[in-house]
């Protein structure tokens, strides 16, 4: 100790340490003002309160689940499909609503659409569109009886030269 004070007198200029210090570093530099005082006195009992009902509720659902336990344990033969089932039909009825939700807006966006397309250069352009394509429907059908008909000519093309064939063994 006698050396500390030694070193202490030695450097007058350095910082004597307190155990305050610290802490100064957290508090703030100046007093709170009267709203903020107001604000923390009315916070705090709403903050507690709030505080105790969450720890009451917590609580009681920890013993409801205690005593509740042993009995989903006996019925879980009985409560797992009907939870199955519950779980299935919620889901199906939310995918309903998100197919139908779905089509109504495609539908929306359809009339808006067509009540937009009111200029005559863009339905005469949807109708040259149509006509190209069932004329290409028309070829493409087209195509697809004469390559029937030609399938069934070599097939009798094949058949008609097994007969002539079989006629010249006959003969011979």
């Amino acid at each position: 100790m006698a050396d500390h004070r030694q070193t202490h007198q030695r450097h007058p200029h350095q910082q004597q340490y307190h155990p305050n210090e610290a802490f100064k570093g957290m508090l703030p530099e100046r007093a709170p003002s009267k709203s903020q005082f107001l604000t923390l006195v009315t916070l705090l009992p709403v903050g507690g309160t709030l505080l105790l009902l969450s720890g009451l509720t917590l609580a009681g659902t920890l013993i409801g689940l205690a005593i509740t336990t042993p009995l989903f344990v006996i019925f879980s033969p009985v409560l797992v499909p009907a939870a199955l089932v519950i779980g299935l039909a919620i889901t199906g009825f939310l995918t309903s609503g998100a197919f139908g939700i779905t089509a109504l807006s495609a539908l929306s966006w359809m009339a808006n659409s067509l009540r937009r397309m009111r200029v005559p250069e863009q339905m005469d352009h949807l109708k040259r569109l149509a006509q190209q394509t069932r004329e290409m429907a028309q070829t493409v059908q087209a195509k697809a009886q004469e390559s029937g008909r030609e399938a069934k000519d070599h097939k009798e093309g094949v058949k008609t030269g097994r007969e002539r064939d079989s006629n010249k063994d006959n003969k011979e």
